[in-house]
């Protein structure tokens, strides 16, 4: 069986990933592929890896040109999708890459975003427990954010486990500046970034802080609290998360593993390393994979959970897809692999 696809925001970042991966899927057939300012170009002016697709001619974004779809990706920018989604049939499986979708709290929306609320969608990672029952036949799916999957991942079984209640939960994360979005930018330029890490959406204004918490109140924890620092680190793309949560000083580093190998003992996307091995964004590049450790402060009795992912392939368009096959009753690891690139 093959199912047509179309890609709004192709000549993104985010929308270039997406039909990286489309292009290899063995049950798909890649139709419109659209946007706005390059409507009449060839994608491979703009997305020049992109050599099988490279003769295809970019579209306008409009819902005429994204009808007859099985399935229309939607990789935007934040408060475009939904005007867009209204006007598409409801047989059409959606998936937004962007944040429309993702909160539940029309309050959290508010604050972090400050444009109405749009409605809440079936959350793509379905790593969380319970997520693929939701998934399996959805017609609309929110995409994650590229930090929030990081550190969902990283946590999910402490709080799902009840090692911690996630109370005072820290998270710095490393991230390359692909996660900034392809429009030009003077504090992304090459003579800005190289040799340089800075720190931005610092103390607790960043908008993925609402949806991590949202994630930590799915997970069990009944009151999280997060203080979320993001670094621009110079490297195209990938995400290394450190996260720590208080432990009570009875849990034991062999609890701590044993908790984290049986949540992720049947997850293809999700590499626990050997103990003493920690992630590396290296190793995960193009990879829909997902690198984590973990391990006990002693001293400060806290957990430390570290991953690394690809913010393109795991933290967007990868676990778009994977969420699309299991929507459509695929299989779940098809056109994705687990396998990075090196050097």
């Amino acid at each position: 069986m093959s199912f047509s696809v179309a890609v709004a925001g192709c000549t993104g970042y985010a929308g270039g990933e997406v039909l990286r991966l489309l292009a290899g899927h063995p049950n798909v057939s890649i139709g419109a592929v659209t946007a706005h300012s390059t409507v009449g170009v060839a994608l491979g002016q703009v997305q020049p890896h992109l050599a099988s697709l490279a003769d295809r001619m970019v579209v306008d974004t409009t819902p005429e040109t994204l009808a007859g779809h099985d399935v229309v990706f939607l990789a935007l920018p934040h408060g475009a999708s939904a005007e867009l989604a209204s006007q598409l049939s409801p047989e059409t499986l959606i998936v937004d890459c962007g944040a429309d979708f993702r909160l539940s709290s029309e309050q959290d929306w508010l604050k972090f975003y400050g444009i109405p609320h749009a409605g809440t969608w079936p959350y793509g990672l379905p790593e969380l427990p319970g997520q693929r029952h939701v998934l399996a036949k959805a017609k609309r799916i929110a995409v994650p954010g590229c930090y929030p999957t990081a550190a969902t991942l990283a946590l999910a079984p402490a709080i799902a486990g009840g090692l911690t209640d996630a109370h005072d939960t820290v998270v710095v994360a490393a991230s390359g500046t692909s996660g900034a979005g392809k429009a030009a930018k003077p504090h992304l330029l090459g003579s800005e970034v190289m040799g340089s890490v800075s720190a931005y959406g610092v103390a607790g204004v960043h908008r993925h802080v609402p949806e991590i918490m949202q994630n930590m109140r799915v997970l069990g924890a009944p009151d999280p609290h997060l203080s979320f620092t993001p670094l621009l680190v110079p490297m195209p793309r990938g995400i290394l998360a450190t996260c720590t949560v208080p432990l009570d000083s009875s849990v034991t580093e062999a609890v701590v593993r044993e908790q984290y190998e049986a949540f992720y003992a049947d997850e293809l996307f999700v590499h626990l390393l050997p103990v003493g091995q920690w992630p590396t964004t290296a190793a995960v590049l193009g990879s829909n994979c997902v690198q984590i450790q973990v391990g006990i402060d002693q001293a400060a009795g806290r957990l430390v959970a570290v991953a690394a992912i690809d913010n393109l392939t795991k933290g967007t368009a990868g676990g778009a897809i994977q969420s699309m096959n299991i929507a459509l009753g695929l299989e779940e690891t098809a056109g994705l692999t687990r396998n990075g690139v090196a050097p």
